[in-house]
């Protein structure tokens, strides 16, 4: 089994001050990497670094909220100030403003875009300059969730944020290659502040609270686990053992790793001379719109009491 060692690796983690974050913090400084936690609250960020820190880890705080370019200059320079370099970038930054599409004002979608797309695209390009100065390589992974793989009702806003940061992962890892920088976009699931508000987790949720585990048929069936769960991926996608995956979509939850397929034609017809709207009514739904994709999250499949 190969040993997974960062040290003398220096990441960046937005948005680490608490759930998910947090953890990838963890995570990383377990291995060996200095890690620049990040957070808009002061006293969140410095409680995080307290618990790196007696952890036997190496952290900063940098309190600021991403999206502009000076925040991301910000945070790629405190790695270089305190720790001579940055290896590591994940872009875990996010908030929510759900409404569906008729009640969604221009605030609701610009403050999201702007923190999960811009922040990424932002903090990625500020990383991305200083990793190809440094001529060593290193690791962009930009956090997805399954809104942006599926879309989900009431996220007009999240989900096509994240589904931007799928196709970042694609396009850097292309741009990027030559650097010897790896991009991927992971797709976690686990119990956060968010997924808790979810009416058929939620008993679980408080369950596990009071230190009772998650069932199997959470852990395995729906991928469905801790933030610490979905934290592994992290310092293994910043690995030497990961120098050959890039440009993917990565899904991981309680015991469950999944690839996650990128859009492609899945079925094709063809008519002489080009289409009509008539003969694409006559032929559509016999051939290509035969057998329609699904949308949305798949509603969890829980065991018959």
């Amino acid at each position: 089994m190969p040993s997974i060692d960062l040290t003398g690796k220096v990441a960046v983690v937005t948005g680490s001050g608490r759930g998910l974050g947090l953890a990838y913090a963890h995570a990383l400084v377990a291995h060996g990497a200095a890690v620049v936690v990040n957070d808009v609250d002061e006293a969140v960020a410095e409680q995080a670094v307290k618990s790196l820190v007696e952890a036997g880890g190496r952290a900063v705080a940098e309190v600021v909220p991403v999206g502009t370019t000076e925040a991301a200059e910000r945070l790629v320079n405190r790695a270089v100030e305190e720790f001579g370099r940055l290896d590591v970038l994940v872009t875990n930054a996010g908030i929510l403003r759900d409404k569906v599409l008729w009640k969604m004002t221009d605030d609701d979608f610009d403050a999201v875009i702007a923190t999960h797309l811009k922040g990424t695209f932002t903090c990625a390009r500020a990383a991305a300059v200083r990793m190809r100065e440094q001529g060593e390589g290193g690791t962009l992974i930009l956090v997805g969730s399954p809104a942006g793989q599926r879309g989900n009702f009431g996220q007009t806003n999240y989900a096509a944020a994240k589904a931007g940061i799928a196709a970042f992962a694609r396009t850097w890892s292309m741009e990027l290659g030559r650097a010897n920088i790896t991009v991927n976009a992971i797709v976690p699931v686990a119990a956060t502040a968010m997924t808790e508000t979810i009416p058929a987790f939620a008993p679980y949720v408080e369950a596990l609270k009071n230190g009772e585990p998650f069932p199997d048929f959470l852990r395995k069936g729906e991928g469905f686990g801790t933030p610490e769960d979905c934290a592994a991926l992290v310092p293994f996608l910043a690995s030497e053992a990961a120098r050959g995956v890039t440009g993917q979509a990565i899904g991981i939850g309680g015991d469950k790793v999944a690839l996650w397929s990128h859009p492609q034609e899945i079925r094709t017809a063809y008519a002489d001379g080009g289409w009509t709207p008539e003969t694409l009514a006559d032929v559509f739904p016999t051939s290509v719109g035969a057998a329609l994709e699904s949308v949305g999250i798949p509603a969890p499949t829980f065991p018959e009491a």
